[in-house]
């Protein structure tokens, strides 16, 4: 793999697990320094994500680059900048954001748009929107004083796609705020030279989707036959993609979603 990134720090929300560790691991290969965020970082043990060290951190260090790992919670703005403060005085700059953190994690028993308690709006919204705000707000200032920057929020298949029935009423509520977001940002910070794209995963195999069922076999066959390739994403998949938004690749490209899903979207 080209070490495209050298130099660079990315800093990577919700990367104690999943697909945020599936992006900051990529992002360690092509030569970036990471900071590894999560709310706490034994996070992968919830779903039996098994690492190849001791931690995330340890991981991307056996990569020949610098690790960082801060524990804040993204829905909480003093956190969030108290982090990118730190990151800033650890490494000096900061030229990529991955706003990973996020997911339908509330309210899972009642998804209706019509009928979702209060409290499951706000939590989600909270986490997948507000904090996805809040670090892009953080680290604005500093790519607009380096007059670069990548930021790469993630939204959805839900926030782009509703099914007749409905349901995941929250999550596709937060996950179009992200979506609609990321094109006013790319707008505003377009004139500094600060790239604002979002990746919409759909049926990724993350372990926590497996965890809670997605890979048992009738919801496998199930969800496989509604996809153009055939087949269930890895989170590999999307840190591909990722590496596109974050590399030269993309200095053209702002402002956009690029759906994730292998077909499953098709506009």
């Amino acid at each position: 793999m080209e070490k495209k990134l050298v130099g660079k720090v990315a800093l990577v929300t919700g990367a104690g697990r999943g697909l945020g560790r599936a992006y900051a691991l990529r992002l360690a290969n092509l030569g970036a320094d990471v900071v590894i965020n999560d709310i706490h970082f034994d996070v992968h043990r919830e779903f039996a994500e098994e690492l190849t060290a001791g931690s995330v951190a340890e991981e991307i260090e056996n990569l020949g680059v610098r690790a960082l790992a801060i524990a804040a919670d993204v829905t909480d703005r003093n956190q969030v900048n108290a982090m990118v403060a730190q990151v800033e005085q650890e490494f000096g700059r900061l030229d990529i954001l991955v706003c990973n953190a996020g997911g339908a994690l509330f309210g899972r028993d009642n998804p209706w748009a019509s009928t979702a308690t209060e409290e499951a709006y706000r939590k989600t919204i909270d986490l997948n929107l507000m904090g996805t705000i809040f670090c892009c707000q953080a680290v604005a200032p500093i790519m607009k004083r380096q007059r670069s920057g990548k930021i790469v929020t993630i939204g959805s298949q839900a926030g782009l796609k509703s099914g007749v029935k409905g349901g995941s009423g929250p999550y596709s509520v937060a996950k179009a705020g992200v979506i609609h977001f990321t094109r006013l940002l790319a707008g505003e910070l377009g004139p500094y030279n600060i790239n604002v794209n979002c990746m919409a995963p759909a049926w990724i195999l993350s372990s926590r989707a497996i965890a809670q069922g997605r890979a048992e076999e009738e919801t496998r066959r199930e969800l496989e036959s509604q996809i153009a390739l055939g087949r269930l994403g890895v989170p590999e998949d999307v840190a591909r993609v990722l590496e596109f938004l974050v590399t030269d690749l993309s200095d053209y490209v702002t402002g956009q979603v690029i759906s994730v899903c292998g077909g499953y979207i098709l506009f």
